[in-house]
């Protein structure tokens, strides 16, 4: 019998970046999966903080070479891979010079305060998808973590809805306490809909100052099952949960485990 696929595409992975609650989560998580029998795959941002001789990073050429147009300008895309240790399991960096560069105004190693992370986001989700759509390898679960990941489902059941690769594949959203400062730029839906996104899909946006409760909306929409992994979830992100027609793992039983997590999406599969 073939392995259950598991796609993760998650903001922060210990050690590429310091070891932190939510890095450290993207590391074991993928080893807990591998643990219990399936094929792991990683994917998050090539960020200048990432050391790529002390990581082993290499450029994948044939996912290389293509441009990603955002709000007029063509941003070419690059993939880098390496192995996770200790399993060696494989992790695909997306850079850009464009948008992973380190800023001196930058707080953190993610850039969680940059005025373009609508783009950055954006460049993110659509250098991702099209590179698992590469690797033909069809995954059964995505699991989306941190802020950065947040456009994936939407654009897994919209942009790509007739992607072979995609059609059943079911997307799991984690809910935690990562966020960008201040709100995105409000002509981010209009880059949304040039990237094949119409009025219906967005319609969570419409009028509304781009916060991460609103984000959010947008991510658990289109969601097969959530995880809560935060003890205290703002109220507008709890009716949120609430109202959600996904299946839900809570924080109670989400923190007893990383078997927690494996079990809640086998429930799904």
């Amino acid at each position: 019998m073939a392995s259950k696929r598991i796609l993760f595409i998650t903001q922060e992975v210990n050690p590429y970046l310091p070891a932190t609650e939510r890095s450290l989560l993207g590391k074991q998580l993928p080893h807990e999966f591998h643990s219990k029998g399936f094929e792991s795959r990683i994917f998050m941002p090539k960020y200048s903080a990432i050391n790529e001789r002390r990581n082993q990073l290499h450029e994948v050429i044939r996912l290389s070479g293509m441009n990603i147009p955002i709000a007029d300008t063509d941003h070419p895309l690059i993939i880098k891979v390496a192995s996770l240790p200790p399993a060696r399991l494989q992790a695909y960096f997306i850079y850009s010079d464009d948008y992973f560069e380190a800023l001196d105004t930058d707080e953190d190693p993610v850039g969680s305060n940059r005025d373009n992370n609508d783009e950055r986001i954006i460049f993110y989700t659509r250098g991702t998808v099209e590179t698992a759509k590469k690797l033909r390898w069809p995954p059964d679960a995505i699991l989306c973590m941190g802020w950065m990941s947040m456009l994936a489902p939407v654009y897994l059941r919209k942009v790509y809805s007739d992607e072979p690769a995609f059609k059943t594949v079911k997307i799991i959203a984690v809910v935690d306490d990562s966020e960008f400062k201040g709100v995105l730029d409000p002509g981010m839906v209009a880059k949304l809909k040039a990237e094949g996104l119409k009025e219906a899909d967005l319609k969570l946006l419409k009028n509304k100052e781009i916060t991460p409760a609103v984000l959010t909306s947008l991510m658990l929409k289109y969601a097969n099952g959530i995880i809560i992994n935060t003890p205290n979830p703002s109220p507008e992100v709890q009716a949120l949960i609430d109202a959600s027609k996904a299946k839900v793992l809570p924080w109670e039983q989400a923190s007893q485990g990383n078997d927690k997590w494996v079990d809640f999406v086998n429930s799904l599969l």
